[in-house]
């Protein structure tokens, strides 16, 4: 069993490498006229694009090959007074470079839209705007030409509305709506509060979508069944898949706040949920939600090398 280790968005060892600079509208409003606002947000959106290819080659340097992209690439790009706006054709040499370099380092890469981003929400507006963020994401994709859907976008199911049967059938419904383009790339993760591990994966069988396991929202909401329970199931929606099956680890930052996640992970904790997906032999990626980024990862990758259950084959690739 070989897995993979990845991180999300930022890195903390390259200098001012953020990729994930921001304008805000107030920002933008108070520009002197459009042709300031432009070169402000051409401006931002060049440093977001270059710092996130100085990443992607850091990460090759590494050996990392798991990687999230952050949400946040070019700035306002779904606020409704550029709701005409073409980054794609704007930035085509950018993100060209980055789609080039992601195809040639064979890089796993996803995105995941903030908690904003509700399929099964009761209101009109919010399900809109919802749409409109889906299809931002997929546009940045496709401007990488990363047309294939095994670049995915990891989606939480949303809101409970005091009607958890009612909120699965709403998401359900307005899956199906979507276009090809879109829907192709949504996989769907468990969260901490409302809906558990085993509710998503019964979506995601009805759906014939993809699960990415949570292991620590798992472990914040459940109903009581053991995770080895839920393996199998989870990762047979990866059998149509390129990829193995992803998941989520992260620790939680203390008793007190364990939702929170931690600045790293707890090596112990790793290494128990990992000899429990080993009973089923398979690849798998996962993808460590830490406050030190790849720090985080790069200090979780040495201390693996000492456990002798495990055979290091680069910095992020390990076999049990």
């Amino acid at each position: 069993m070989i897995f993979r280790l990845g991180f999300v968005a930022m890195t903390l060892d390259l200098e001012n490498c953020s990729p994930s600079g921001a304008v805000t509208y107030a920002a933008y409003k108070k520009l002197e006229d459009e042709n300031a606002r432009k070169i402000r947000l051409a401006r931002v959106s060049r440093s977001n694009l270059g710092n996130t290819l100085r990443i992607l080659k850091n990460n090759a340097a590494l050996n990392i090959e798991v990687y999230r992209l952050t949400s946040k690439l070019i700035p306002l790009a779904t606020h409704n007074e550029l709701s005409g706006w073409d980054f794609g054709t704007e930035f085509h040499e950018e993100f060209k470079q980055i789609g080039d370099f992601i195809k040639a380092n064979n890089f796993r890469v996803s995105a995941h839209p903030d908690h904003f981003t509700l399929l099964n929400s009761i209101k009109p507006e919010v399900l809109e705007a919802s749409i409109i963020d889906l299809d931002y994401h997929v546009r940045m994709f496709e401007a990488m030409g990363l047309y294939d859907y095994k670049y995915k976008l990891v989606l939480h199911v949303g809101g409970m509305y005091g009607d958890k049967e009612k909120s699965i059938e709403r998401f359900k419904i307005n899956f199906k709506r979507l276009p090809d383009r879109i829907r192709k790339r949504i996989i769907l993760e468990n969260d901490d509060k409302s809906f558990t591990a085993s509710d998503v994966l019964y979506i995601c069988k009805e759906l014939n979508i993809p699960m990415v396991l949570d292991v620590h929202h798992h472990n914040c909401v459940n109903n009581g069944e053991p995770i080895e329970e839920l393996l199998p199931g989870i990762f047979k929606t990866w059998e149509q898949e390129e990829y193995p099956p992803k998941l989520h680890f992260s620790s939680p930052r203390s008793c007190k706040e364990f939702r929170s996640h931690a600045d790293y992970i707890d090596v112990n904790d790793f290494m128990s949920f990992l000899k429990t997906a080993k009973i089923f032999n398979r690849d798998l990626d996962f993808m460590l939600e830490c406050k030190m980024k790849d720090r985080a990862l790069l200090e979780l990758s040495d201390k693996l090398k000492n456990v002798k259950e495990l055979c290091s084959i680069n910095k992020s690739t390990f076999k049990i």
